[in-house]
């Protein structure tokens, strides 16, 4: 982060770097528009690449395959669309507060379908999620890029593991034979739990466990090693309280939506527009969303950030 900022003149840096406090860092959203930070397309060569390296040392290296094809949809789009303001540069990068070793800092990347939102407290990553990756078209029929499906792994796997629920199974985890317009916790500030409703953990055979943990995985992968760990850790401390819920049609190429929550975190998946070729996904922690546990926590029992005006963000 401090690489990137150092290979920016004064006025770029300012226009990527935000006070952590700024309510700017809980501001996030994944349609195409302009955003604070410094997008790519704003960017020199040597720019550039210090910003995504960043990005690449933020990321597994799958996440960053993700990343990297869902901007390159933005070129499919464009085509598809005869749209010229589809444009893959306006991906923006945002550091919030000052990258150092001890203290609070954050980073966001963020464009169409992506945002991701990093919250590091005294050199540890304290936050990952808000994480989006959204892919329009989902599958890409027609044309030089025919067959890439970014978010394959994450349609199919719970694709899989609806079709393999029993008739009784699937009274339990099927909601609604009708999807609903999107995913239900949107952008907000704050992710609301959803009903609790869809089938138990315990309530599916050991290999629909399998399955439901390589789902949980894949969205986990995106991030680097340690951060995907603590987040499986944390899954599998409260497997009893999982709950998998689906929507709409089993059937590809027909609208469905799916999600699994625990107590601690929700994971949304749906696929409804264009002819279900338009697939949403977000992953949100109930209290976690940019480190706010951990950062309320280290407020409260630091006595010398006892007038720290970003307190109440815990």
């Amino acid at each position: 982060a401090n690489a990137f900022l150092a290979a920016l003149p004064p006025a770029k840096r300012e226009k990527a770097s935000i006070p952590f406090q700024s309510e700017e860092r809980l501001n996030w959203h994944f349609v195409p528009k302009s955003r604070l930070g410094l997008p790519l397309k704003q960017m020199s060569a040597e720019e550039r690449q210090a910003a995504l390296t960043l990005l690449k040392a933020s990321l597994s290296a799958n996440g960053l395959k993700k990343v990297d094809t869902i901007r390159s949809l933005e070129e499919v789009l464009r085509v598809l669309e005869g749209n010229d303001r589809r444009d893959p540069e306006l991906y923006y990068f945002t550091v919030f507060g000052d990258p150092a070793e001890k203290g609070a800092w954050g980073w966001r990347y963020e464009g169409h379908h992506a945002s991701f939102n990093w919250t590091v407290l005294d050199g540890r990553i304290v936050g990952s999620s808000p994480q989006f990756l959204g892919s329009n078209p989902g599958d890409v029929n027609e044309g030089p890029r025919k067959g890439t499906r970014v978010l394959g792994a994450e349609e199919d796997i719970g694709r899989a593991l609806v079709k393999s629920l029993s008739a009784d199974q699937s009274q339990q985890a099927i909601l609604s034979s009708s999807p609903p317009a999107g995913f239900f916790s949107g952008n907000s500030r704050e992710a609301a739990m959803q009903e609790d409703k869809g089938i138990a953990w315990g309530k599916l055979s050991a290999e629909q466990q399998g399955l439901l943990l390589s789902l949980i995985q894949e969205y986990a992968a995106t991030q680097p090693v340690a951060v995907a760990q603590s987040r499986l850790a944390r899954v599998k401390a409260e497997l009893p309280n999982l709950k998998f819920a689906w929507m709409g049609s089993r059937e590809k190429g027909q609208g469905h939506y799916y999600r699994i929550q625990g107590t601690a975190f929700l994971i949304e998946y749906d696929n409804t527009q264009n002819n279900a070729n338009h697939i949403h996904t977000v992953w949100r922690e109930f209290k976690g969303d940019w480190g706010k546990d951990v950062l309320g926590e280290h407020y409260r029992t630091a006595p010398h950030h006892a007038n720290h005006s970003g307190g109440d963000q815990g």
